[in-house]
């Protein structure tokens, strides 16, 4: 039993419930009225859980995913900053996500259309270890909230705050692992036709041919150049996941496959068959910011119940529509 005492944070806006999670570990939980809910660890700005307004689980959290830093957590919405992957001398996918992050109660104005109550803002700066691996002074802000109709919005803003001047680059995904009833069962649609790196081939550049992308052994492929709005069809769930975003030109799909699975610690040997990451990212070209300058990247995700095994469901419809 958890006998820490939940604490219902309030102000003008934000309304949200800090407690310990698994480990002790600070974590945060945002309710929209209508019954929807997500989860924030402050370790790693880390969102692990996303629940519609049914209580059913929409994000893929692994069983074996280790809650102790500095491992970053198995599986919800990983953020890689200030490096995606092995593309540069950072550990792979950067810091951001095993560091503790902190709440921000009064962040600058924040420009926004959203309707949401159910938000909360955090924000990451590096400490002095932080600097000698990557000597760079920079405030990175995040927003969680939920929109009324249960709709997950994650908004990252980055400032450089150099005081020497000097200008930083970065690349940047949220790693988002989607919960699905089968692998075998998904498709993706709008990346037809475009070009990607595949990450099994040395990242050599190809051009996707087929209708939508399904699956059927391992996939790890950055998309370039992808439409603001993707969808993820899971046939057998009846559910189509709507990925929209913003300031993020590329698009990462990846699923380990069983060989894979089997060789990490933190992944159970066959989850592979339920999960499927459909990344919002920039790695083609890496942003850069001269001191004072600010990026924003922002991913909705929203899920909405489709009845394509009938037919009745136009994805085209979905990836135009509104």
């Amino acid at each position: 039993m958890n006998h820490e005492k939940d604490k219902t944070v309030s102000s003008s806006s934000p309304s949200y419930t800090l407690s310990k999670g698994i480990n002790g570990l600070d974590k945060i939980l945002l309710r929209e009225s209508r019954g929807s809910s997500a989860e924030v660890y402050l370790y790693g700005g880390h969102v692990t859980s996303w629940k519609n307004d049914h209580a059913e689980e929409l994000l893929f959290l692994s069983s074996k995913s280790i809650f102790k830093p500095p491992k970053a957590i198995r599986g919800g919405i990983p953020l890689c900053f200030p490096q995606f992957s092995n593309l540069g001398p950072l550990e792979s996918h950067g810091f951001a996500r095993n560091r503790i992050w902190t709440i921000e109660d009064d962040p600058p104005p924040f420009p926004t259309n959203n309707l949401s109550k159910a938000f909360v803002d955090l924000i990451l700066k590096p400490s002095e270890e932080d600097l000698k691996i990557w000597n760079h002074s920079f405030e990175y802000r995040l927003r969680v909230a939920l929109g009324p109709g249960g709709d997950l919005m994650l908004t990252s803003r980055i400032r450089n705050t150099n005081s020497d001047g000097k200008p930083f680059s970065f690349t940047f995904a949220y790693h988002t692992y989607l919960s699905v009833s089968d692998i075998s069962e998904v498709r993706v649609e709008g990346l037809e036709t475009l070009d990607y790196l595949d990450n099994l081939q040395n990242r050599e550049r190809f051009t996707e041919q087929g209708d939508a992308l399904t699956f059927e052994s391992e996939v790890d492929k950055i998309y370039l150049s992808t439409p603001t709005k993707i969808a993820i069809i899971d046939h057998e769930k009846k559910r189509t996941f709507v990925l929209r975003k913003d300031g993020l030109p590329d698009a990462v799909v990846w699923n380990p496959w069983d060989k894979k699975a089997k060789s990490m610690a933190d992944f159970g040997d066959d989850e592979y068959k339920y999960m499927l990451c459909v990344e919002a990212a920039n790695i083609e070209k890496a942003i850069t910011l001269k001191p004072g300058e600010e990026w924003k990247g922002r991913l909705e995700l929203s899920a909405v119940p489709s009845s394509y095994c009938s037919g009745q469901l136009d994805p085209q419809r979905v990836l135009q529509g509104s």
